[in-house]
Formats: structure tokens, sequence, C-alpha cells
């Protein structure tokens, strides 16, 4: 039987509600006017529930009574940690999200939208990707645990809907960077781990040590545009076949390009030296957005050098708050 949407306003929990993506929701519903009147908006953290356990998956939605759900926890990292533990990666998002998908159905929430990755596509693939070709080949190595996990909630959002009617869908970032990222050199996404580095030799006088070469190239996406579509796609968006949320592929660029932005931002003159010892990763993914401009062809991206700007100053601004 087809599930029909509540009546009456949204409680919407949102998983991963302290990270990057969350905190931007959080920001565009609470500073922005996103929220409509008589809504909800829960925002979980790791510290409210442990989501890759079931009991404390089923507790937390029991005590908050969803009716929505937007789906951002996940075990993430950085290239390196993802090369390491890819095991962990599958196993710790597999269970998370098998929790979350089955509590929501188990308790009557009426559409769920999961957040997917844009490294879940083939490696070997021709460009641009578009959502069809998600399941066409393995994706790259270097994050393969990662990726199939997340490739999984596609599956379990087509086996529900045939299965029960339920509306769970997902959506597809492209590399999203902004405010409350995490920075952590080691283990952080490529721009913001940039971002802290580069800050730290500005205050050490020494150079930037870039891993790889400098030429892939990325769609990066400003993490508060990527809120702002995700209630979008909440409200409006009625399939079950997932969405890329992008900027198109003329705008994106190399590695080299966007340090060359974080180091205009932070005012840093010394060298950067590109480590080419290190691996590059997938040299590039380019993403199309075809789709998401059928729907929304007057949405307007944050222009990149002023999403980098802005990213950059909250980082310095906020040393007592930014994960490093």
């Amino acid at each position: 039987m087809a599930s029909e949407s509540k009546a009456g306003p949204m409680r919407v929990l949102v998983t991963g509600g302290s990270g990057l993506l969350g905190k931007a929701i959080e920001h565009v519903v609470q500073q922005q006017g996103g929220k409509l009147e008589g809504e909800e908006w829960i925002f979980l953290s790791s510290k409210d529930a442990d989501l890759v356990d079931v009991g404390q998956t089923r507790a937390v939605f029991e005590k908050y009574r969803p009716t929505h759900v937007v789906h951002l926890a996940a075990k993430v990292g950085g290239l390196y940690q993802h090369m390491r533990e890819n095991l962990h990666f599958l196993r710790d998002n597999i269970k998370m999200n098998d929790n979350v998908l089955q509590t929501a159905h188990e308790m009557g929430v009426s559409k769920v939208v999961s957040c997917l990755s844009s490294c879940i596509f083939p490696d070997k693939t021709t460009y641009p990707i578009d959502e069809t070709m998600i399941h066409n080949g393995p994706p790259h190595d270097s994050n393969f645990g990662y990726s199939h996990a997340k490739r999984m909630i596609d599956v379990q959002n087509r086996a529900y809907f045939q299965q029960y009617g339920h509306r769970y869908t997902a959506v597809i970032p492209t590399n999203v960077f902004g405010p409350f990222d995490n920075f952590n050199i080691e283990n952080g996404h490529v721009l913001s781990a940039l971002i802290n580095k580069t800050y730290k030799a500005k205050k050490e006088g020494t150079p930037v040590t870039v891993c790889g070469s400098g030429a892939p190239r990325r769609q990066f996406v400003y993490s508060l545009d990527v809120g702002r579509l995700i209630i979008w796609v909440l409200r409006e968006y009625e399939e079950i076949d997932p969405i890329i949320l992008s900027v198109g592929g003329e705008d994106e660029i190399s590695i080299k390009e966007a340090v060359d932005f974080i180091a205009e931002a932070l005012d840093f003159k010394g060298n950067m030296h590109f480590d080419t010892t290190l691996s590059d990763g997938q040299m590039k993914k380019t993403a199309n957005n075809a789709k998401l401009r059928r729907y929304l062809p007057d949405f307007t991206f944050t222009p990149l050098k002023e999403a980098i700007k802005m990213t950059c100053d909250w980082f310095v601004d906020n040393p007592d708050i930014a994960r490093t």
C-alpha cells in the first residue's frame, strides 16, 4: 500500500545534525527563514544516539516521533583514512543506514531523504556522470567500502517503494565544504584540510605541502547551497531515484586552482609544494546536474571564490568550535 504524507506540519529529524550539512540545514532553517509555521526540526548528533546500534536508533526515533527524516549521518574520513579502513567504513555505514531506514519504516515516517556521495559512481566510466549510472561498475578502489555502503541506500529506497510504497529518496552532492566541516589535516575533506594546513603554514612561516599533483578536478559546492537544496528535496521532490546536487561541469576546477583561492583568502604568501609521491585519488568525477536544472533552472550557487573566502573567515574566527 502506498504511504501517504501525513497531514499537518512536519516534524523533521536530521541525523548527522552537528556535521557540515546538518549545520548548514540548521542555519537555513533557523537563520534564513527556511522553517515553515508549525514545523519542528530536531538536529541529532552522535552524542544523542549511536545509529550503528539498532536499539539506540529505535530509542531516538521513539523519543522524537518524526514525520520526516533527513539522513546525513555517516562514518566518513579523508582519502587516506578510507584507503586504510575500507572494511570499517563498509560495515558501520551499512548498519547505520539500515537502522535508520528500517526504523523509519516501522514507525511510519512519511519521507526519508538520505545523503549519498559522488564517490559512489563507477571508477571506469564516461563523463559527465548522471543519476542513472550509479551501479554501472565498481567504484574507485580507494574508498570502495564507503561507496558500496552508500550505493545500498539507493537499492533499499527502491525496495521500500516497491514493497511498501514509501517515498524514500537520496541526494548526491559533489564535493561539499563550508563552516563546521572537518578541517583535520589527516582525515578532513580536501578543501577544508588545505584551509587548516595553509592557515598553520602562514602562522609558522613554513611552506604548504599539498598531497598529490594538484591536477585532479572537482565540483566544489558550498554547504549552505546544498542545505537549501536538501530542504527543497524534502518538500517538493517526489522521485525515488536520486538527484545530483552540484554546480555544473563547467564549474569544475583543479585542486591547484582551489589551493590558489585558499592562499588568496588567507593572504598566504609562502611556497606551495605538491608532493607527487602521494596518491591523487580519482583524477575527475564530473557530475551532470541537468536533472536538478530541469527542476530548478534558476537556482543560484554561491560563487566558489566567495564561498572559499567565507569558509576561511569562519575557520579563522571560530578556533574553539572548528573541528581540527
